[in-house]
This record gives C-alpha cells, structure tokens and sequence, in this order.
C-alpha cells in the first residue's frame, strides 16, 4: 500500500486533500491527533490510534497532544484527577502502538505568552455563536456551555499552529471546530494543514448510545479481560444493515492489523470463512451469508488477539 492509501484508508473525509502529496513529500512532516484525558481508553480511541500508526507507516512524525487544559475547560475533571489521567494515557498509547511518537502534554506550551496572544487574536475575532456552533459535536452539557466551551475551539486551532502540524488527525465529531480553523488560520499567519478524518464506532447497546466510558455497557476498554470482551460483542447490536458497531470493529481495528480475517465455522453450517478485504465481509454479511453470531465471535476473537499485549504492556 503506497503513503497516499495508507493516510486515506479508512478516512471518511480528507480536507484540503489537494497539498495532500505536497506535504508528503516534505522531510519530516508532522501529523498530530488530540485527546481529552478523560476515563478508559477504549475502542474509539484505538481507530485514531489505528490511523496514526497508518501516517507514521507513512512518514509523517506522529505529535499525541494529552489536551488537559482542554479536558478541565470542557468539565471533564479537576486538576488531580487530569494529571493522574495524562500518566495512564501515555502508558496506554505507548502499549497500543505509539511507541514512536511524541507525546506533549497542553499546559507545557499553552501558556506561552506567543500562543495567548494567538488565542486573544483568534477571540477577538470569532463570534459567540460562531464557537458555540463548533463545539455542538464536542461540548458537555452544550445547552448549558460555559465561557470555558468556547475558548476550547480556539485552543485547538491555536494549537495546530504552535505544533507545527502539517496533518491533522480526529474523528469526525472535531470537523467543525476545523472548518472554523480553515477560515481562522489566516489571522494566525498559518497554512491551512491536511486534516484526515476518521468515522465514528457507535456504542454497542444500539442506536443513541455511544463508545463512551459514560457508557459502561457500550464501549470496550483496552484493559477489559478476555472475558469481558467477549461478553461485551455476544450482546452486540450487530443488525443486517446500517450503524453495525461489530462492523465498524472489524473495519477500522482489526483488518488493518491483519491480511485475513477467518470466520471459523463447523461443516455443517458451510465450513470456514476467509476475507483479505473488508468490503466483501461486509457484503456476504448484508447478503446473510455470515451469521450475526458467527461474526461477533470472530470480532471477539481478533480484537482479544489485539488488546490482550495491549493490556499485558499497560
């Protein structure tokens, strides 16, 4: 797979894809993804931990920022519990693949007096609405949002710039916190960079729940045993059509991590199964060809093969 399929693979949506190769074929370029220190590491955080091993496999130097001013601006914990929280997620993301990468925790550079002046710049120019708007994928308690919820888009377009990012990396919920960057950027004299958006996982009690460790029953952690994993899928949502998490698994965690995906069955219900591409498990799946029960237990199995070192490391 050459650099350019490596960065799309899996992405639902690429902005400003045009300068894509440009900063591809730049020496050292760096790509970066963001997180709240927040509860578990789970499953939605292994897909974007998934595509940035994708972009170092690319060439691009991997920056992880652990955004603690951003995790107590959005309510998400006081100071003890963040910096507790930002030990565990460099351990865990050393033991999920990111050994390679830099980890930069935000209140070692966001209190700079260069990058406040960048915020002020950025806040006397953007409108309430216009930051509230962006943050309606991403705030806590939205309805209710403090003044904090809206300077945490602006951070995270601050940020960019004072990273030096050439590619951005998230999940499709940050898109318009960046689309407000796309047009910000200019009044921080900055390029607008590449960003690279990953789907979603839905949580895995159904439609309206979330992979959230606010939703114990509907994510699964990178420190869950065995045991837990495989209870979790066998009460799956896993419907014959749209919004399937147990797909979703298969697609964005573990065909990127293997070159076939085997769906052990007795002869009696037509033998073994093997897929190279996602696409067509995915199609024999529609057709019911595999059996929900089938799939959740391959899921189960692969995804016990990727966690288990995980958590063994953690």
């Amino acid at each position: 797979m050459d650099k350019i399929e490596l960065v799309k693979r899996n992405s639902v949506e690429i902005i400003n894809e045009k300068d894509l190769r440009k900063t591809l074929n730049k020496s050292n370029p760096i790509c970066y993804c963001g997180y709240e220190t927040s509860g578990e590491i789970h499953l939605g955080h292994l897909v974007t931990i998934t595509k940035l091993v994708d972009l170092e496999k690319a060439g691009f130097k991997v920056k992880v920022l652990f955004a603690d001013w951003h995790t107590y601006l959005n309510k998400k914990g006081d100071w003890d519990f963040i910096n507790e929280q930002v030990k565990t997620w460099k351990a865990g993301f050393r033991a999920a693949g990111l050994s390679k990468a830099e980890f930069v925790v935000g209140s070692s550079f966001q209190r700079k007096k260069e990058y406040q002046d960048d915020l002020l710049k950025l806040a006397a120019n953007t409108t309430m609405n216009r930051a509230l708007r962006s943050m309606q994928k991403v705030a806590r308690d939205v309805d209710q949002a403090k003044v904090s919820q809206v300077i945490y888009p602006l951070m995270q377009i601050v940020d960019i710039k004072h990273l030096g990012v050439d590619v951005v990396q998230s999940g499709i919920e940050q898109r318009k916190i960046h689309m407000m960057g796309v047009e910000k950027f200019k009044d921080l004299e900055y390029k607008v960079p590449v960003f690279v958006h990953t789907p979603l996982i839905d949580g895995l009690s159904g439609p309206g729940s979330k992979m959230s460790s606010s939703e114990p029953n509907s994510f699964i952690s990178i420190r869950d045993t065995d045991e837990k994993i495989r209870s979790k899928l066998k009460k799956a949502y896993c419907p014959v059509g749209e919004d399937n998490p147990v797909l979703q698994i298969a697609q964005l965690i573990v065909f990127p991590r293997i070159d076939k995906f085997v769906i052990s069955r007795d002869e009696k219900f037509g033998g073994d199964l093997e897929f190279t591409e996602f696409s067509k498990l995915e199609k024999e799946f529609f057709k019911k060809n595999v059996h929900p029960v089938d799939l959740k237990k391959a899921v189960g199995d692969y995804l016990i093969d990727i966690i288990g070192p995980i958590r063994k490391k953690f």
